[in-house]
């Protein structure tokens, strides 16, 4: 059928804690519950429709579940952040917002916007992103306590803050504990694992970082990659004018990691390094050079993954 035909349906789906609606482009609205059994029926309500695609909107985790449970029925999901959806409904003039009409929104985005389609998570790597997660909520907490350690006014206050940042260090290792188990359990994590720690500056963080919440690295193009990690440069000409390009929007928590890794990077592993230095004495300010190293880091693990190769060690001298 043509584009736009009438047999096509796109669905869009607010996403609540408790409760899930869904609209389709035919018009049709449905509330289930944001429960196992509530998320079965609504897959089994949209399979008949045949949907070309089906918009949820991010909404601070509560969308995982219905994202995998669509994933695991074959439908074609897509997750969009909230930052596209408002623009999207400003650009259409939809200014009222019940949860019916936001999911109808939703719906129109998904007809109107070509959204690329990408491979569901797993449960199993759902829980790994979960760890993931929960180490960087512990590691937040623990920076904030050492700062406030630093500034305790009194002993007392000393030794409880103390005693509360001993306790994170130990949740921290124990998740860390966690991770490498279930990487453990993958064979395919467990070589990404290795051929991620086999470039020099790339450490244990970052390795499990990117498994657990960049599982397309490998299997999309250098440009992509970029896009999604929040590393591209945006470019902001109009006319004659040409503004200085800029980096903005992606997965903050896995730029943040790999901002570390190459700082680190420039200090221990040679190529990098001359990178550096080679933007450096062209001109480029440091922050500049550094998002360029964590770019051409990121692209060699891009490259890497996909060819499922580590990166040979030097040959030892005799």
């Amino acid at each position: 059928m043509p584009p736009g035909s009438s047999s096509e349906t796109f669905a869009g789906i607010d996403i609540g804690k408790d409760s899930l609606v869904v609209a389709t482009t035919a018009g049709q609205v449905r509330t289930f519950d944001n429960t196992p059994q509530g998320r079965a029926k609504l897959v089994d309500w949209l399979k008949p429709f045949d949907p070309i695609r089906v918009v949820l909107e991010a909404t601070g985790g509560y969308e995982r579940q219905v994202y995998a449970a669509l994933g695991a029925a074959k439908l074609p999901a897509v997750v969009v952040q909230p930052g596209q959806a408002r623009n999207f409904a400003k650009a259409i003039g939809r200014l009222e917002k019940t949860d019916a009409i936001d999911a109808a929104m939703l719906a129109d985005f998904a007809r109107a916007v070509k959204t690329e389609l990408r491979e569901v998570p797993s449960q199993r790597a759902l829980e790994l992103g979960d760890l993931g997660t929960r180490y960087d909520q512990l590691m937040e907490m623990l920076v904030m306590e050492k700062t406030r350690l630093k500034q305790a006014p009194n002993a007392a206050i000393t030794r409880d803050v103390q005693q509360h940042v001993d306790f994170l260090e130990r949740r921290i290792g124990k998740v860390c504990e966690l991770l490498d188990e279930a990487i453990a359990e993958s064979p395919k994590w467990t070589a990404d694992y290795t051929i991620l720690r086999s470039v020099k500056g790339v450490g244990p963080v970052l390795a499990r970082k990117l498994i657990a919440s960049l599982p397309e690295l490998g299997r999309v193009s250098r440009q992509q990659i970029a896009k999604l990690v929040g590393i591209a440069p945006i470019s902001r000409d109009s006319g004659n004018y040409s503004g200085k390009r800029s980096i903005y929007g992606g997965r903050a928590d896995v730029r943040s990691k790999l901002y570390m890794a190459a700082v680190s990077s420039i200090r221990c592993n040679d190529t990098i390094k001359a990178y550096y230095q080679r933007l450096r004495q062209a001109g480029k300010p440091p922050k500049v050079a550094i998002v360029a190293c964590m770019r051409k880091i990121l692209t060699l693990l891009n490259a890497l993954l996909r060819e499922q190769r580590p990166i040979r060690k030097p040959p030892q001298p005799a």
